[in-house]
């Protein structure tokens, strides 16, 4: 589990202005709070994607959860990461749930439930680091690879690799050979994102033996 940014780090958020980000849909600033280290959802303002966007990548962020006692399954602190800004990674308030599912925290939405529930509880800051393989097209953009995603959730592995089906609901757009954004979701939950930054991965390796 990695907290501080390697030196080749994109930095997304480190605690200031939301310059990084932009409204999902206008292009427009951010209308999230940034204060005290963090970047809030205002419920209505829409959705941030960040201005650098990523093929392969180790991407790091943290999150709190609201306490929102009376609510219950997706109304329990909803918010999701969006790697590329086609592929869901659930946010959510699943602390206890024994048997996770497909739409709980750490789930690939609706395609792949965590292998476990390392949720901590509401208010608690929470990290999720990602591990993604873009999607390999040709040159004619048919898709030759789909892409894949491991996930620590607070530093255990809850999604071993897995390879996705493709954009989940709510993707940016399905042009998967693309490089992308990261995008945070606002589903109305005052849910709250600190210390976001991705490493770029190179897309493959040497075919050669020894140093060069």
């Amino acid at each position: 589990m990695l907290t501080q940014p390697p030196q080749d780090a994109v930095i997304l958020f480190d605690g200031g202005d939301l310059s990084n980000w932009r409204h999902r849909r206008t292009g427009e600033p951010a209308r999230w709070t940034a204060a005290d280290g963090a970047m809030t959802v205002v419920r209505g303002t829409g959705d941030v994607v960040s201005v650098a966007t990523f093929r392969d990548a180790l991407i790091h962020l943290e999150f709190r959860e609201p306490d929102l006692p009376q609510a219950t399954g997706q109304a329990k602190g909803n918010s999701g990461v969006y790697v590329q800004g086609r592929y869901e990674i659930q946010v959510l308030d699943s602390y206890g749930w024994k048997v996770p599912g497909t739409g709980d925290c750490g789930a690939v939405y609706d395609q792949f439930a965590p292998l476990s529930n390392a949720c901590r509880p509401a208010l608690q800051w929470q990290t999720y680091d990602v591990i993604f393989r873009a999607a390999r097209v040709d040159p004619s953009g048919a898709l030759r690879e789909r892409a894949r995603i491991t996930l620590l959730h607070n530093g255990v592995v809850i999604q071993n690799n897995v390879i996705l089906h493709g954009p989940t609901g709510g993707a940016l757009d399905h042009d998967v050979g693309a490089p992308g954004p990261l995008l945070l979701q606002d589903h109305g939950d005052p849910v709250s994102y600190r210390n976001v930054w991705f490493v770029p991965l190179p897309l493959e390796g040497s075919d050669q033996y020894g140093p060069r």
